[in-house]
């Protein structure tokens, strides 16, 4: 028999979006159901960032030890037990899992119901046999991998993010569709660890990023050893006896042993039912507005399934979105300008706010561009990690627009920009406090303050202090 359910609010998926919504709905005291049909975690716990971050992680030990010539360590090869290092991977989320559990969750208070949710009515949700009707509903339902209409590929073995991590035989030679930060992390940790790799790309590698810093991260995976074949056509994917093939446009033949797919994603909205529920949506996500509802005013949509950005902190950010407008009632609206991104190769690659293309576009000449080379950085010499700069945008008047970092950790030293630009502080704010010597993070620091090197080293100002110079001592 069907049991009918009216919860404060239904949150349909337990990805990052979904378990902070019904995290924080609970803890404020209201009545949660959560549906998820299959892991609790999602994407990010179990397919992506936890377990990529992990396999970086252990391909870094092992380019460690062919790396330490230059410190007067003799480099060697390592020996990679591959399926030892994807034992480390599934620890990995085995110790993470426990805080996106059901039973965590349950303790909070939160009913979790382990099925497959679609509308039947505007704010009526079937779940197995239960009826949920609800006057706020949040559809979390996350993404998936796409794959491109390239014929033969759907019939040929190949990974995704869904299935790599579950694989345990190193391959002699992974092919990668894709050159985004999917593509470009798998390419280089795989590369580490030992495979021959080869990314094809139909455009341009890491596209979203700015192109002076993408050609950093670019240089140094050719430099490793992995192939990057950019602005190719793929005509066909065929099975080989022993792996698969890559035609290309031209005629060319690429063979590898294993096929790994991450060329872009797709929302997970299909068994939804969107329509009866009269949600507008698009094969690029759910329709939503700036406050993230949906065009049925009982319903939201956040995390990657509205397809604005797929970034496991947006789904948190989004969520915290919802419970202020939704729960508080106070007016939120999602900021585009303060979105952040990194892709976790070596070197990292960071970016918030305008590119200096996109300001460029949207200011004009009136722009300042600032540049600080990780060379001149005493901790980034002393650690032999000198790739990379820090570039920092600014307006006519020394607002923060955007900063982007190629190099060591750059996916920590890109914070303080994300707040400075947040609370949209002028770049005196980052010119101006102390950091301890020496760390990376000074040439953050350096840069923001060569916006004002012209100024205060030029004829005007050197011809004030020699005036000042002259005066008694005071």
């Amino acid at each position: 028999m069907s049991e009918r359910l009216t919860p404060d609010v239904c949150v349909v998926g337990g990805g990052s979006a979904g378990l902070v919504v019904a995290a924080g709905a609970a803890q404020l005291g209201l009545e949660v159901v959560l549906v998820e049909r299959a892991l609790m975690g999602g994407d990010c716990l179990n397919f992506g960032c936890v377990p990529s971050k992990a396999l970086i992680a252990a391909a870094k030990a092992a380019q460690a030890q062919r790396s330490g010539g230059a410190f007067g360590i003799a480099p060697v090869e390592p020996r990679v037990d591959f399926p030892r290092v994807m034992d480390h991977v599934a620890e990995t989320i085995a110790a993470i899992a426990p805080n996106d559990s059901v039973e965590r969750f349950e303790k909070l208070g939160v009913r979790v119901l382990k099925e497959e949710a679609r509308f039947v009515g505007r704010a009526e949700i079937q779940a197995g046999p239960h009826r949920i009707a609800s006057k706020r509903i949040v559809l979390a339902t996350g993404s998936r991998a796409a794959l491109p209409p390239i014929p033969g590929l759907a019939d040929t073995p190949h990974f995704t993010n869904e299935t790599i991590f579950a694989n345990r035989t190193l391959p002699t030679h992974l092919l990668i569709i894709g050159g985004g930060p999917i593509g470009i992390e798998m390419a280089q940790a795989f590369r580490r660890l030992g495979s021959q790799v080869t990314v094809l790309e139909a455009a341009t590698f890491l596209p979203k990023d700015d192109q002076e810093l993408a050609a950093i991260v670019v240089a140094r995976l050719r430099k490793e050893g992995v192939d990057l074949r950019g602005s190719v056509k793929i005509d066909r994917i065929e099975r080989s006896s022993d792996g698969v093939v890559a035609v290309l446009g031209d005629g060319t033949r690429v063979a590898g042993s294993h096929l790994l797919v991450a060329a872009g994603r797709s929302p997970v909205t299909e068994s939804l039912d969107l329509d009866k529920a009269g949600i507008a949506h698009t094969k690029h996500g759910i329709t939503v507005d700036a406050s993230l509802r949906t065009s049925n005013r009982n319903v939201w949509a956040i995390g990657d399934c509205n397809g604005l950005y797929a970034f496991t902190h947006m789904a948190g950010y989004e969520a915290s979105l919802f419970i202020r407008s939704a729960l508080f009632r106070v007016p939120a609206k999602l900021d585009a300008a303060i979105v952040p991104w990194a892709t976790y190769s070596d070197p990292e690659l960071a970016h918030v706010g305008l590119s200096e293309l996109a300001a460029r576009e949207k200011h004009g000449d009136g722009i300042r561009v600032l540049r600080w080379k990780f060379a001149e950085n005493d901790r980034a010499q002393a650690e032999r990690a000198t790739d990379g700069l820090v570039k920092v945008v600014t307006d006519a008047r020394g607002r923060i627009l955007g900063a982007a970092i190629a190099g060591p950790q750059a996916g920590e030293l890109i914070q303080p920009w994300c707040l400075a630009i947040s609370k949209r502080l002028k770049i005196s704010a980052l010119a101006g406090f102390v950091p301890p010597y020496p760390t990376l993070g000074e040439a953050g620091k350096r840069a923001a303050g060569s916006y004002f090197t012209e100024t205060l080293f030029g004829p005007r100002m050197r011809g004030l202090v020699r005036f000042l110079a002259r005066l008694p001592v005071w």
